[in-house]
């Protein structure tokens, strides 16, 4: 009786998967299939179908054999691998029905494995949000409706979003088809901005001037001299040496330093004038360099300064990297960048050896809100139309703000540029986050709306939150968000692993309040005692997703909840020069609206020199505060803020004076920076001038802080003007 009902089963699976309208890979925990490895399978061809084999299991219960072509039995087959019959292209996908079997190939053991994640996300509907979270259905029945004839070829090859989700989680990259690595290929050691790599100014620059960049009449170390042949043969030197080192890397940078101080001696000159580009002196030297590693690749980039086009054709294995970082990223790149669109258009037409190094966050600020995901599409879009066939979005790497869903989306695009971007987010959303998805959903649709209501407002890399408190993140708006991220942790409250995913997507809208309450954009957003806890859970919800980076200058979630505690402190301390008017003897610029009353005004600056901070370019600072009456004092403080990548240092001192008739003063004091830059300085940093005096009456207070006037000769910056920006006076 038994063995009759087994062969009844049997026959009944038989013929359940042989009905012309649909494929039955398993019913009840049976399955009349195996998976075939085509054949003289490679380790990683097996890796495949073993990768379908247990995804199978998860969905159905049934493990189905796995079997090479000579161990075949009469089951209907999933054949795996690729039998070279088809003469598909290296990344191309095929998956397709015959005869009741199914087969799924691709052009190279790489795209083998990406048809297979392919088959189980489009046809059994498996998903992949971040790392250990994924969506795998639990079927009795797994069918597939007839026929199956798919075949693609992603046009974009090489695929990178800089993001540590797929760097720390090989098999989570698989699965979203983008590299492991932020630089496929290169030799490690030379990936970009190479310049000072090949030929270190502690090396060369005493000894030998005449190789680095003619700057107002001075060799400066900020840039090479491009057509300095002994330049060029230390380089080609570097270059035979570091392949040497890394013989299996097939592609180098031999690139600019990362400023825009070029080479402005007679011969760079020339050449520049001659083609209309900077790039021009810099596509002949790398064209010489790629001359003598015919098999190999040389990449540069075209970025800032050699961003245009130039008249000289790249070689054939020369790859040219344009970097997007001016771009506004409020709107499409072909809407607010166009500069940078018309020179794709340009590079276009002199190689097919392009790749884009693209940008996707605040740099300056990786939590904050930016609301930018409507224009990833149509940039990358653009870039694939434009003969780009390697993409690099970089994103922050470090966790930045809805990081899951950005790198999410991101690897999406690049696989398929016109794929439904509304309908990838509301899958997200729904998946990662469960009960709490539309709530986030809702925040995203209108922090994006909003933005789009403000066509003039710069969505900046290198931004602060500040910059959109009358824009985006209005104080009205604001209460929006935190009322739809309350409804949202309350959705989920009973399930506290998605509740962390839930207050992890909230820390930018939590990053955003604290720096409205910082510079005090209404009574309902003002630094007081409970801001105290608002930091509080701010760092503990960073700990405990492991979040520890705010920018990427390395300034830490500790060292700003540590600093904001500090700004609440001096929020609330007494201050008699609270609101006085000020008058700058010396002329701001750009910044804080040129404001002199940001020293008064009682908001305080953050981490960001767009946040509150009053500048000074190459000159010093020199303001006098009206007390308005005679006032007791016995301390003084000034804080300022140091950013040295671009190039904001804190000023050499600082000097107090004041005066009973604001005619005559006398000197209070003077305080010393205590932390003098050097190679070593800490990039991001926010110091305290301050001074204890004996009591004296004044009601004139003037401070002078003394600027460095240029950047050293060491700083990517040597020779430009260097920025001190100055916030609040405190005056007790």
């Amino acid at each position: 009786m038994i063995r009759f009902c087994f062969k009844f089963i049997l026959v009944s699976l038989l013929l359940a998967s042989c009905n012309n309208n649909t494929l039955t890979l398993a019913k009840d925990g049976a399955s009349n299939y195996e998976i075939v490895v085509l054949g003289s399978a490679t380790k990683s061809s097996y890796q495949s179908a073993e990768i379908l084999q247990s995804y199978l299991e998860k969905i159905s219960g049934v493990s189905l054999n796995l079997v090479d072509e000579s161990s075949q039995s009469s089951k209907h087959k999933i054949y795996v691998g690729n039998s070279n019959e088809d003469h598909l292209a290296e990344h191309q996908i095929k998956i397709i029905s015959k005869d009741k079997n199914l087969i799924i190939t691709g052009g190279s053991d790489t795209a083998i494995k990406q048809a297979v994640y392919e088959f189980l996300e489009r046809y059994l509907n498996c998903k992949w949000y971040a790392p250990q979270a994924e969506d795998i259905p639990q079927l009795n029945t797994v069918t597939l409706n007839l026929p199956i004839n798919y075949s693609y070829n992603p046009e974009i090859k090489t695929r990178t979003v800089h993001s540590k989700l797929f760097y720390q989680d090989t098999l989570f990259a698989e699965k979203q088809k983008v590299t492991t690595e932020s630089f496929p290929y290169y030799v490690p050691k030379a990936r970009v901005h190479t310049f000072n790599k090949f030929l270190p100014e502690e090396q060369f620059y005493k000894s030998n001037p005449e190789y680095y960049a003619l700057r107002n009449g001075k060799r400066l170390p900020t840039q090479l001299c491009l057509t300095n042949a002994k330049v060029l043969e230390i380089v080609k030197d570097s270059v035979r040496s570091l392949f040497q080192q890394y013989p299996k890397a097939s592609v180098i940078s031999v690139s600019s330093n990362d400023n825009t101080q070029y080479c402005t001696c007679a011969n760079c000159s020339k050449i520049d004038d001659e083609e209309g580009s900077h790039s021009a002196t810099m596509i002949r030297f790398v064209n010489e360099v790629a001359k003598a590693f015919p098999n190999k690749t040389i990449s540069t980039l075209a970025y800032q300064y050699t961003r245009k086009p130039c008249k000289t054709k790249p070689l054939n294995n020369v790859l040219i990297t344009l970097c997007s970082i001016e771009c506004d990223r409020s709107a499409p790149i072909t809407e607010k960048c166009t500069d940078f669109a018309n020179d794709i258009k340009g590079w276009s037409q002199l190689t097919n050896n392009i790749r884009i190094w693209d940008y996707t966050t605040q740099f300056t600020n990786f939590l904050a809100p930016f609301p930018n995901l409507h224009t990833l599409q149509p940039n990358i879009q653009f870039f694939r139309d434009n003969n780009t066939k390697w993409v690099f979005e970089q994103h922050s790497h470090n966790p930045s703000e809805l990081f899951e869903l950005r790198s999410y989306l991101m690897a999406k695009l690049l696989w398929n540029p016109d794929l439904d971007v509304d309908a990838l987010i509301t899958e997200f959303t729904n998946g990662y986050y469960r009960e709490a998805g539309a709530f986030i959903k809702t925040f995203i649709d209108t922090i994006h709306a909003e933005i789009q209501k403000h066509p003039d407002f710069f969505l900046f890399l290198y931004g602060d939150p500040s910059q959109a408190f009358n824009s985006y993140l209005s104080p009205t708006l604001l209460k929006q968000y935190i009322a739809l991220f309350e409804k949202a942790e309350n959705a989920v409250a009973n399930k506290p692993q998605i509740l962390k995913r839930v207050k992890q997507a909230r820390l930018g809208i939590d990053y955003a309040t604290l720096e409205a309450c910082r510079k005090h954009i209404s009574e309902d957003f003002v630094l007081s005692e409970s801001s105290t806890s608002l930091v509080e859970n701010f760092v503990n919800t960073c700990k405990e997703a492991n979040i520890t980076l705010m920018n990427e200058m390395g300034y830490t979630v500790q060292e700003y909840g540590e600093a904001y505690l500090k700004s609440i402190t001096v929020a609330l301390q007494p201050n008699k020069a609270s609101g006085k008017p000020v008058t700058l003897l010396t002329k701001p610029k750009k910044y804080a609206n040129e404001d002199p009353q940001t020293l008064t005004d009682g908001a305080l600056g953050g981490s960001s020199f767009y946040a509150n901070w009053l500048g000074f370019e190459g000159n010093d600072m020199e303001a006098i505060i009206d007390l308005e009456k005679l006032n007791q004092i016995s301390s003084i403080s000034t804080a300022f803020l140091q950013v040295t990548n671009h190039v904001v240092f804190f000023p050499k001192e600082v000097k107090y004076y004041g005066s009973v008739d604001g005619s005559s003063y006398i000197e209070l004091g003077t305080v010393h920076n205590k932390r003098p830059l050097s190679k070593t300085s800490k990039v991001n940093d926010i110091q305290y001038f301050n001074v204890t005096i004996k009591p004296t009456s004044i009601r004139y207070l003037k401070v002078k802080a003394i600027n460095l006037k240029q950047a050293p000769y060491w700083h990517h910056a040597a020779g430009l003007p260097s920025w001190i920006f100055a916030d609040e006076v405190i005056v007790n």
